[in-house]
């Protein structure tokens, strides 16, 4: 019998997400009764407010929302994040530019589709949301890697851009506030760079899905305000997930040139349609509904920010930048490494975070997923007495 032929070797290249599996692995042990404080997954702990609960609710009493509707998104929708992308963003865009995805995700998956061809090289800060690398090499695309440390407060330089860019570089990935250190640009940092990549025409994919979580005063301005040119080749992707507490309701979006929209759009037309019609009337309510809520959440996060970094900062040996947006701390763990600690010497973060699950039963994501080794990412969106518990293990596990 002849022997099967081969799977995709493009997929068989795709590692599986590394935070997904992390919170897999901490859930599982939770299942199984061992009391492990998770922080790996970014996603909010608070329910969805109630008065987008209630409008998907009463959208299942229309039947028009039990039928296919355009792919690109409800028309409806698409106003609505126009008008908060002209809000939050400082762009006017028309509702053409818009296409609703399900979730930030496809966007991101989408928009490297769309603006990268075969042996393309896109410059990629690094630390980087795990994502981002997969997503561009299921574009054809060559990612490389931008280092920014924590003498740097994880942001990338121009000269460091400028340093990385060949005659095959065209396209840049822009995040602020980041994932996973909660970094955020200051606006004379973000115009530069967007006037950078508008001189040398390098596309800009800008993720803004936390632009809205942002302490101390900070605003993570959107790089085609600091930089209006910089609109015609940028693709900016959004959704509610994070601010709202909605991650699985699965609505995100992309906002672009109308040409690099319409590949986007053509696109999705095959391969998913229509997001789900009461996932985006919930989505409607929560951009055009009371934002009261969703500041509560902003308040609590920057508590728990506080708390998380000032904790942290009593373990010998770990140094933690100021995160001014986002739900993550990224602490430099170097100095842990290569300290025995009850029979075990971790060389990694990688093997550090094991010595950290197993010793002390906190999950906590390793620098590897993102990056160079010797980092940890830690998410604070969970509840306050968790949040505690757990820094307070690590410090017992490291102290002296």
């Amino acid at each position: 019998m002849t022997e099967r032929a081969p799977l995709s070797r493009k997929l068989s290249a795709i590692a599986e997400s590394a935070t997904l599996k992390v919170d897999a692995k901490a859930k599982a042990l939770q299942a199984a009764g061992r009391p492990v404080i998770s922080y790996a997954a970014g996603e909010p702990d608070f329910a969805t407010p109630s008065f987008i609960v209630d409008a998907a609710s009463h959208a299942l009493h229309d039947p028009a929302n039990f039928r296919y509707t355009p792919a690109v998104g409800l028309p409806v929708l698409r106003e609505a994040i126009a008008a908060k992308t002209l809000r939050d963003s400082g762009l006017e865009v028309d509702p053409a530019q818009i296409v609703v995805t399900n979730g930030g995700k496809q966007a991101v998956y989408q928009a490297f589709q769309a603006v990268v061809n075969p042996g393309d090289e896109v410059l990629l800060p690094a630390p980087y949301w795990t994502t981002y690398p997969e997503a561009i090499a299921l574009a054809d695309g060559v990612p490389v890697e931008v280092f920014a440390g924590a003498d740097q407060d994880y942001k990338v330089t121009v000269a460091q851009l400028e340093a990385a860019r060949t005659d095959r570089t065209t396209v840049l990935v822009f995040v602020s506030p980041s994932n996973p250190t909660g970094a955020v640009y200051t606006l004379e940092e973000t115009k530069a760079i967007g006037e950078w990549a508008v001189e040398h025409g390098i596309w800009i994919i800008s993720d803004e899905i936390y632009q809205n979580l942002v302490y101390e005063g900070a605003r993570a301005a959107s790089i085609v305000e600091a930089v209006p040119d910089a609109a015609a080749q940028t693709i900016l992707v959004n959704g509610v997930a994070k601010t709202y507490a909605m991650t699985g309701w699965r609505v995100g979006w992309m906002v672009g040139p109308k040409d690099a929209i319409k590949l986007a759009a053509n696109l999705q037309s095959h391969l998913s349609s229509n997001v789900n019609n009461i996932a985006q009337r919930a989505a409607l309510a929560a951009l055009t509904g009371p934002q009261t809520e969703a500041e509560e959440f902003r308040v609590a996060f920057d508590r728990r920010r506080r708390l998380i970094v000032s904790e942290l900062a009593k373990i010998e040996g770990v140094v933690v930048p100021n995160p001014l947006g986002a739900f993550y701390a990224y602490p430099d763990v170097r100095g842990l490494l290569g300290r025995e600690r009850r029979g075990k010497t971790p060389t990694s973060s990688l093997e550090l975070a094991d010595l950290i699950l197993e010793e002390a039963e906190v999950a906590v994501v390793p620098g590897e997923a993102f990056g160079p080794s010797g980092y940890l990412r830690l998410s604070y969106a969970l509840g306050d007495e968790a949040l505690l518990e757990g820094v307070r293990r690590m410090q017992d596990l490291f102290s002296a």
